[in-house]
């Protein structure tokens, strides 16, 4: 999604906000793809029976746990930690202008 967000706000001009939320919409059918795959794979092994079988359980019921736990997290703490993090970098900027009133702005880095 990152990666998605920087190249929309570098090539494209678009502001953060608009480039997190096109980047979401883009990236989020292949995350729920993957991670429903990896779920579907750990729930023969969270709901095994016969011999062992209350050993194997815990594993797959943390596996599978863990992974709607952390689709969740990130599906929403990354877009909100990218814009958080992209006002921290127009934070510093103007608190280094300040505290530096003589030095040039740095350029972007050509492509």
């Amino acid at each position: 999604m990152i990666d998605f967000a920087l190249e929309a706000e570098r090539s494209r001009d678009m502001e953060p906000h608009d480039a997190i939320f096109e980047a979401c919409r883009l990236r989020f059918r292949p995350i729920m793809m993957t991670t429903s795959a990896a779920i579907l794979g750990a729930l023969p092994l969270a709901a095994s029976f016969g011999n062992g079988g209350e050993l194997r359980r815990p594993l797959g019921i943390s596996i599978v746990g863990g992974l709607l736990l952390s689709q969740v997290l990130t599906l929403y703490t990354t877009p909100v930690l990218y814009l958080y993090l992209d006002r921290f970098r127009l934070w510093s900027r103007r608190l280094f202008r300040r505290t530096f009133p003589g030095l040039p702005e740095t350029p972007r880095p050509a492509e």
